[in-house]
C-alpha cells in the first residue's frame, strides 16, 4: 500500500504555524492558509464585524483576544464555551430568533491571524484584503485561558457581572443584542419592515434575567 506524503510547507506557512505552536502551545493545522485548531485551548465566538465592534466598544477590555477576517469578527472564549451557546441564548430569551451567531469549537478551524509585528506575504507587505489579522492579540509567553470569558462557578451573582474577570454569559448577551440591532438596521437600509418586538422584548428580558442571576 503506497503512503501519502504530505507536500512540504511553505517557508512562510512553516513559520507561521511555529509561532503559534512554540510561542502560545497552540495546535495548527496545516494550510494554506495555516489554520487554527479549536476545541483544545480556546472556542471561537463568530459575528459579523459590525456587531463585533459594538460588543468591543460596550465591554472593553472584558474580553479575549479578537481576531478579524473580512467581515467577519472571531471572539476567542474558554474551550467547552461552543456546547453552552444554543442553552446560553435560550436562557436570555434569545432562543428562535435569527442572528448571524455562531461557535466554533471541537475539531473546528480558524484561519491564523499574522503574528503581532509580522508582514503577511502579500507583495506589498500589506496581504490580501481577506487576511486574518489580530484586533488584540494573544501575548506570547502567557496562558490565554485566563483572558477567555467563560462559564465558571465563581462568576454567577451580581456581584459576577460587576467583576473584571471576563464574563461569557454577558459576552453572549452583548453579541446577541448587537447583531439583532445590526441586522435591524441592514433590513431598514434595503427598504424593508423589521419587526423588532421579539428581539427588542428578549434584549429586555435578557439583560434583566443576567441582572437579577
Amino acid at each position: 500500500m503506497a503512503l501519502t506524503v504530505p507536500p512540504p510547507r511553505s517557508p512562510i506557512d512553516g513559520g507561521l504555524a511555529r509561532w503559534y505552536e512554540h510561542e502560545l502551545g497552540w495546535a495548527t493545522a496545516a494550510g494554506p492558509p495555516v489554520q487554527l485548531v479549536t476545541g483544545l485551548r480556546f472556542d471561537v465566538l463568530e459575528l459579523p464585524a459590525a456587531a463585533g465592534r459594538g460588543v468591543l466598544r460596550r465591554m472593553g477590555a472584558a474580553v479575549g483576544p479578537v481576531a478579524l477576517m473580512g467581515r467577519r469578527m472571531r471572539l476567542l472564549v474558554a474551550a467547552g464555551s461552543a456546547e453552552e451557546l444554543p442553552g446560553l441564548l435560550d436562557w436570555l430569551e434569545w432562543g428562535g430568533i435569527s442572528l448571524d451567531l455562531a461557535m466554533l469549537g471541537t475539531d473546528g478551524r480558524m484561519t491564523a491571524p499574522v503574528p503581532p509585528g509580522r508582514r503577511s506575504a502579500g507583495r506589498s507587505g500589506s496581504g490580501p484584503p481577506e487576511a486574518a489579522v489580530w484586533l488584540r492579540a494573544p501575548e506570547p509567553g502567557r496562558e490565554v485561558e485566563p483572558s477567555l470569558p467563560a462559564l465558571r462557578p465563581s462568576l454567577r451573582g451580581r456581584a459576577a457581572a460587576e467583576a473584571d474577570a471576563p464574563c461569557l454569559v454577558r459576552l453572549v448577551a452583548t453579541a446577541a443584542a448587537e447583531c439583532h440591532r445590526v441586522r435591524l438596521l441592514s433590513a431598514a437600509a434595503r427598504g424593508r419592515r423589521p419587526e423588532p418586538e421579539a428581539g427588542a422584548a428578549a434584549q429586555q428580558r435578557g439583560a434583566q434575567r443576567f441582572a437579577s442571576s
